[in-house]
């Protein structure tokens, strides 16, 4: 790398941006003032799109932007514009359908080829140096000679981004049927891996969208088939690699069907959204497995990824530093036999045992990937030790093994905190507390929802997407109302402080005066006060994160519940209605809307909690998985409609209500659990 030269990009935040700060490409970031730069010069545009922990990302920039020749090309003939993809989502979206209409698939790092005024002609992924510079070569005598033509590809493409994001209002009332879920999911069900859980497929992405509504369905419907599937995919997904052994958390994917070897970046979301399911998953089974991998998993987020004042990083890389001081995926987290049997002695014969120190878990260049086949009980048995005893053995290689990986270069930390991310993780801090009862979860929980308050909420009521060395920037997107209200919501459910539900109502009806499309009944992704871009995208799509528009329908049905007399129930109706099409054509894309199904079509409870024990009672409760409840509660007075003129003296009564209606009260929680399970 090239540390004396410098471009543009120097002049950003963005870690991710700030990795590419020293290309001899002469990069610069989106800004309306460079697209009038490439208008005035005729220049088309080269956008570069990824993220900081993104591994073919770096490949790409080793072998093509870090050389001088690549960058000639590419300086000469192109305006070349550098987008972290989690700062501005809203471009990767448009560019990402874009490639797919292309190509028929996507990735990053995402490059993309456009016209000065953003209309996309050609785009790819990774590629080699020499191909790379050859299709560069190409494109732009294509451009200087035959500009019509480019033009007129690149319009019809504008045309079919446009049309896919088109959402047709139903004029039909009614929401699909339990019937028609059944059917949705039987069909899904086929596709199902019944030996390692998740998809039958490679790469394995865990998709906790999929698996908390999976979740939800299975108790719901009492379908013990598909929670038997959602337990075999969270005990599996637990054992493999995609999961850290020694520290906690996990990676983002497996390039493998038994979840052995990890795409080795550790991202926020995925941590935050698994954290959610496995307090969930808990809350039905109670096994301890699951609580140990909360418990795991928080510890990790807290210790690498919070900041001192209760904010949450991004992410850690894939790749590190290794002996050789080359960047390399997996070195920090790899092992040789070798270095094991060195480290841990004797104790080698039981971790290997646990740990497959053999053929199933070697990976590539006589490194393993640690991972699990089989419950610890089983392992205890077959090597005659108690089951505390093998634990005290493995907690004992555990400390040792990680003293010794500490030693090693870290994965680089992508230090901005994004406010959408921050949401998710400030639910799943609400959820562990909830399921586990540990209270140091819900304290967490309160200082970051504080943070979000104070960084990334303005005055006027919109937010800001990212915050970077304290300051924030980037207008919000609709991700970041949706996932801070759920957060706010699961605050409030588990805090009782009513200020955050009364934040949540707020952030929500600036997303109606905002962001909402009476047309489709739909949120666009961009506010009415953000510049245009080739679309105003609408989000519809579940996938590793629900979408933005799930999230928000999911927020509005459970805002109705303390709030019956705004619109809010009505608009989650006619939001599941308008995308109930698609959703049966493929229930996978959409598993997070299908909650809203559950919703309208099974019971659903507003629990109220009045008297002086109302934290004792609610928490006998809440400690249930209950996905068909909002609870609320206090010890006398309050603002919300289930709650008021309910009091009474020195007793604390317990109102199980629907649509407001509510039955008798009663002083016993186990009462009020006969009814809802």
């Amino acid at each position: 790398m090239n540390y004396n030269h410098t471009n543009a990009l120097i002049k950003e935040s963005s870690p991710y941006l700030l990795q590419h700060a020293h290309n001899p490409v002469n990069w610069v970031a989106w800004s309306d003032d460079v697209l009038a730069k490439a208008k005035k010069e005729n220049k088309p545009l080269l956008i570069s799109i990824g993220y900081a922990a993104c591994h073919w990302c770096h490949v790409m920039e080793k072998e093509s932007f870090e050389n001088p020749e690549v960058a000639k090309i590419m300086n000469k003939h192109f305006i070349n514009i550098k987008v972290d993809r989690e700062e501005r989502p809203d471009i990767d979206q448009i560019y990402m359908d874009a490639l797919q209409m292309m190509t028929g698939r996507g990735g990053w790092p995402l490059n993309i080829v456009a016209l000065p005024s953003g209309e996309p002609f050609w785009g790819t992924t990774y590629l080699k140096k020499d191909d790379w510079m050859q299709v560069l070569t190409d494109l732009n005598t294509l451009y200087l000679k035959d500009p019509s033509k480019v033009r007129t590809y690149a319009n019809n493409l504008a045309e079919g981004i446009n049309s896919i994001n088109l959402i047709e209002p139903s004029e039909e009332g009614d929401t699909p049927s339990l019937n028609i879920l059944r059917e949705m999911v039987s069909e899904w069900y086929t596709f199902f891996d019944l030996e390692y859980g998740g998809y039958k497929r490679a790469p394995k992405f865990m998709m906790p969208t999929n698996l908390d509504f999976l979740l939800h369905y299975g108790v719901s419907m009492q379908d013990n088939t598909i929670l038997n599937f959602v337990h075999l995919s969270l005990t599996k997904i637990a054992y493999g690699g995609v999961y850290d052994h020694l520290a906690g958390g996990f990676s983002r994917y497996s390039v493998d069907d038994k979840w052995h070897v990890p795409h080795f970046e550790k991202m926020l979301y995925d941590n935050a959204q698994l954290i959610s399911v496995y307090s969930k998953a808990f809350g039905i089974s109670k096994k301890t497995h699951y609580k140990e991998v909360v418990e795991e998993t928080i510890n990790f987020v807290t210790k690498d990824l919070m900041s001192p004042d209760f904010s949450f990083y991004s992410s850690l890389d894939a790749d590190s530093l290794n002996k050789k001081n080359e960047l390399e995926e997996g070195a920090y987290y790899v092992w040789t036999r070798k270095e094991l049997t060195e480290q841990l002695g004797e104790r080698f014969t039981l971790f290997e045992k646990v740990y497959n120190i053999n053929d199933f878990g070697l990976w590539e260049d006589n490194n393993y990937v640690l991972i699990r086949d089989k419950p610890l009980k089983k392992i205890a048995v077959e090597n005659n030790i108690s089951i505390s005893d093998l634990k005290t053995v493995l907690t004992s290689c555990k400390k040792d093994l990680l003293e010794l990986r500490s030693s090693r270069n870290a994965p680089r930390l992508d230090d901005k905190i994004l406010c959408s991310w921050n949401g998710l993780m400030l639910r799943a801090l609400t959820d562990a507390y909830r399921y586990l009862g540990h209270k140091e979860y819900l304290s967490l929980a309160i200082g970051n929802a504080k943070f979000i308050d104070k960084h990334f909420i303005k005055e006027d009521g919109s937010m800001y997407h990212s915050h970077k060395n304290g300051q924030s920037s980037i207008n919000g997107f609709l991700e970041d109302y949706a996932s801070v209200i759920d957060g706010f919501l699961g605050l409030y459910e588990t805090s009782l402080e009513e200020a955050w539900l009364v934040k949540a109502k707020k952030l929500t009806i600036y997303c109606l005066k905002h962001f909402h499309d009476s047309g489709s009944e739909l949120f666009f992704f961009t506010s009415d006060r953000d510049t245009l871009l080739i679309r105003r995208t609408k989000e519809l799509t579940d996938n590793v994160i629900s979408s933005s528009n799930s999230i928000m329908a999911n927020n509005l049905f459970k805002l109705s519940k303390y709030y019956p007399k705004d619109i809010f129930r009505e608009l989650s109706k006619k939001m599941l209605r308008n995308i109930a099409s698609a959703m049966t054509k493929n229930i996978s894309n959409y598993a997070n809307w299908a909650h809203q199904i559950l919703f309208h079509e099974k019971p659903f409870y507003e629990l109220a909690i009045v008297g002086p024990d109302y934290r004792e009672q609610i928490r006998k409760i809440q400690e249930k998985y209950l996905p068909n409840c909002v609870f609320a509660a206090t010890a006398k007075e309050s603002t919300i409609d289930i709650l008021q003129n309910r009091a009474v003296k020195d007793k604390t009564l317990l109102y199980l209500c629907e649509f407001g209606t509510c039955q008798l009260p009663t002083e016993e929680a186990e009462v009020i659990l006969r009814k809802m399970l």
